[in-house]
């Protein structure tokens, strides 16, 4: 792969935001963003523990979903208490994804301020995502399209960027937001994934405080190098053709696959896998030529 910085600032007028990143759909990182707030003391895995300790939480792994399960099914369910002690008392796979804090820790809503950045952000939805010191999601892009911004806590975390035009470089699984299970973004397979080398994105590592800017549709992975947990703020797409995609990702691709995933379980997903391996082979050769 082809991995570059992305721009690092301190602080930004939402001018220069607009201009040069918002616009240019431009990721960012923006160090140390989240010590501006007043109750910045508070976002830690500490006080989580305190207010929603005893709250039912259902968990994943790094394991692609069974084919015989939904494929958002959850792995088992934990109290938050204990999934947080689990994770700080060694290595471990087990993350928590999409928690809406409006529904679950409406009291830490108070606790920040959205940023002036000329983002109208989805205030419905600010979510947290949790995960080990070995928890990582598998390569996707959010099904919504929406520009977020993804502001991390504790642990440090690793993430891969890369916009539409790397697809089939990073063999994209039809009628999926994902590319295929096997790949291993922290020792690629160039031998078995050849396509791979000509993927271009970015690669970020993040600490306690830092927000990155992702725009709508890039792909990412994220991995967890120490327990932490990440808000993120949504945007929905405010352009008539990106709102279309976003409503045939949502209703149609999304369901779509569902349907044939229940049907045909096993036999639907190795088909996207090799549908996938095929369509970045095909992409890796015109790019040798």
């Amino acid at each position: 792969m082809i991995l570059e910085n992305v721009d690092v600032v301190h602080d930004i007028s939402k001018e220069d935001f607009q201009k040069n990143y918002f616009k240019k759909h431009k990721p960012l990182l923006i160090k140390n963003f989240a010590a501006r707030w007043d109750a910045f003391d508070q976002w830690n895995l500490a006080y989580i523990r305190e207010k929603a300790g005893d709250q039912d939480v259902p968990l994943y792994d790094n394991k692609p979903a069974d084919a015989s399960k939904s494929s958002d099914a959850p792995v088992t369910n934990m109290k938050m208490k204990d999934y947080i002690d689990r994770i700080k008392s060694g290595p471990s796979d087990l993350r928590i994804f999409f928690y809406i804090i409006t529904d679950r820790l409406p009291e830490l809503l108070k606790n920040f301020t959205y940023p002036d950045l000329g983002i109208k952000f989805f205030k419905r939805l600010p979510t947290l995502f949790f995960g080990g010191s070995e928890a990582h999601v598998l390569m996707h892009y959010d099904v919504d399209l929406g520009d977020f911004l993804h502001i991390h806590f504790e642990g440090k975390k690793r993430i891969l960027l890369f916009d539409q035009k790397q697809s089939a470089f990073l063999y994209k699984v039809p009628l999926s937001v994902h590319t295929v299970y096997d790949i291993d973004y922290e020792n690629p397979d160039y031998e078995k994934f050849p396509a791979l080398q000509y993927a271009k994105g970015y690669e970020i590592f993040m600490e306690h405080g830092d927000a990155l800017f992702i725009p709508g549709a890039f792909w990412h992975f994220n991995r967890y190098l120490e327990p932490g947990f990440s808000m993120s703020l949504r945007a929905l797409p405010n352009k008539p053709g990106v709102f279309a995609n976003m409503m045939y990702h949502v209703f149609i691709m999304r369901y779509t696959d569902k349907l044939l995933r229940k049907l045909f379980k096993a036999k639907w997903v190795n088909y996207k896998q090799k549908w996938a391996y095929e369509k970045g082979t095909e992409a890796f050769e015109k790019k040798r030529k």
